[in-house]
């Protein structure tokens, strides 16, 4: 490759060297629009018009190639059946250009067990005439949630291979709002993923039933960790702290001797003895107590509640317990049965499987997935059938008696309460819940754990 001398006259590379910076610029900004997909707008990220401006801009400072125009973005997307280097083809580029600059990208990355769906920057300067081949200015591929590799044209018009991390930050997220629609569609708006959702529905599952007791403009405040790239995309979202719903409060404290749970503002452990619905989402549709039987016909004790669910909707078990039966059994279909503490025991009828793994002897932790919602048995749709017992008695499971939770003391509780002041203080400095479309960070808790980097 022919060195660069500083003494010859510089003018003659000039307008090659442009087009490879504004390439690179170009990919550059391209980079940063595809990494804008982060769930909360957090930091505030450009708007499509502003990204347009700052890309015609790049593009007027390039210089162009003789007999080429200056260089466009082109989006590509990898198809079924697709190689990497015919993606890079249909930019317009000649074979040999995609070829090399797959093997150019082989050096950074797994070029041949590509993924459809897969997409990329191109930055392409097409001949001015009808005739003639597109040249490749440069390529942007993002190979990870905070990395990117890009290829550039350098003056003497070779392909130079650029590997780039984005910087990686700790955030402790505030995020308060008003339910309207679903608890996941409002949390979702101000940044919460669906994981982080699904820890609030069960951890509320003790207290609240999402679809009776929750009604449009009730206020939630969530509080949890996530990792976050400077562009915003969100790469990872850590715990649950604290979580809010209608003025009843969780706070997570892990105990002396390493277990972790949610706990009231008091220190009193929030974990029921039993759930109050044993599946996510679902609706009472049959209470304990006398009806006519949907497929005998004829009046008699319906002795457990129904929740009414999707087909494979996940079952939970109610409490920490035992299993003792998972068969098939009779009208009740695939039936799991499980003993618990003090002589409570939880039955769940009609399942369309068992979860891996559940069969009698096998030991169970509250919220663990022992089924899935079915039809099984003598049942005219997809329901769970839940029954409670105490000791060898059926009871009424919405009204039943329960053992509560623990209540921390000593050390423990004075821990706690320095963990509650310092939520409550995020809280605070978050401000008062402006509707369902806020979402304020916690600056004091931003630390960066990684610097935006290089290489190559």
């Amino acid at each position: 490759m022919q060195e660069f001398d500083p003494r010859r006259p510089s003018l003659r590379y000039a307008p090659r060297l442009m087009v490879g910076l504004g390439g690179i610029c170009a990919l550059a900004m391209g980079w940063k629009l595809t990494a804008a997909e982060a769930t909360a707008p957090v930091p505030p990220l450009l708007d499509s018009a502003a990204i347009s401006a700052l890309q015609h801009e790049a593009f007027a400072q390039a210089e162009a190639l003789p007999g080429f125009a200056r260089p466009e973005s082109v989006a590509v997307k990898v198809l079924p059946g697709d190689t990497l280097e015919a993606a890079v083809a249909r930019t317009g580029v000649s074979p040999e250009e995609a070829r090399q600059a797959v093997r150019t990208l082989g050096e950074a990355m797994d070029t041949v067990h590509i993924k459809a769906g897969m997409t990329f920057d191109a930055a392409i300067a097409r001949p001015q005439g009808e005739a003639g081949q597109a040249r490749l200015i440069g390529l942007s591929l993002r190979t990870g949630p905070a990395t990117a590799v890009t290829l550039s044209r350098t003056f003497d018009g070779a392909l130079r291979l650029r590997e780039m991390e984005e910087a990686i930050r700790n955030e402790t997220t505030v995020a308060q709002g008003q339910i309207h629609g679903s608890l996941y569609e409002s949390a979702a708006k101000l940044g919460a993923t669906s994981s982080v959702t699904s820890k609030v529905v069960k951890l509320f599952a003790h207290k609240l039933d999402f679809q009776r007791d929750i009604k449009a403009g009730d206020e939630f405040k969530l509080v949890f960790e996530r990792k976050v790239t400077e562009s915003g995309r969100v790469v990872e979202t850590g715990e649950l702290e604290y979580a809010e719903v209608k003025g009843v409060k969780f706070y997570r404290f892990e105990r002396n001797n390493g277990d972790v749970d949610y706990f009231d503002e008091s220190g009193k452990n929030i974990r029921g003895f039993l759930l109050r619905t044993p599946v996510d989402g679902a609706r009472i549709t049959s209470n304990f107590g006398p009806r006519r039987h949907p497929v005998l016909g004829f009046h008699r004790s319906h002795q457990g509640v129904d929740f009414g669910a999707g087909a494979g909707t996940p079952i939970l078990a109610a409490g920490d317990g035992v299993v003792v039966e998972a068969r098939r059994w009779g009208g009740y279909g695939n039936w799991v049965r499980v003993r618990h503490a003090d002589g409570w025991e939880t039955g769940y009828a009609h399942a369309s499987r068992f979860a891996n793994g559940i069969r009698p002897g096998m030991r169970v932790k509250q919220g663990q997935v022992i089924a899935y919602v079915g039809s099984t048995g003598m049942s005219t749709g997809p329901h769970l059938h839940y029954e409670v017992w105490k000791n060898g008695q059926r009871v009424n499971p919405i009204g039943a008696k329960v053992p509560q939770g623990t209540i921390l003391a000593g050390g423990e509780l004075a821990a706690f309460k320095a963990k509650t002041k310092h939520i409550n203080s995020l809280l605070a400095n978050a401000g008062p819940a402006p509707g369902a479309e806020a979402v304020k960070l916690a600056a004091a808790e931003i630390d960066t754990i990684a610097l935006a980097d290089l290489r190559r």
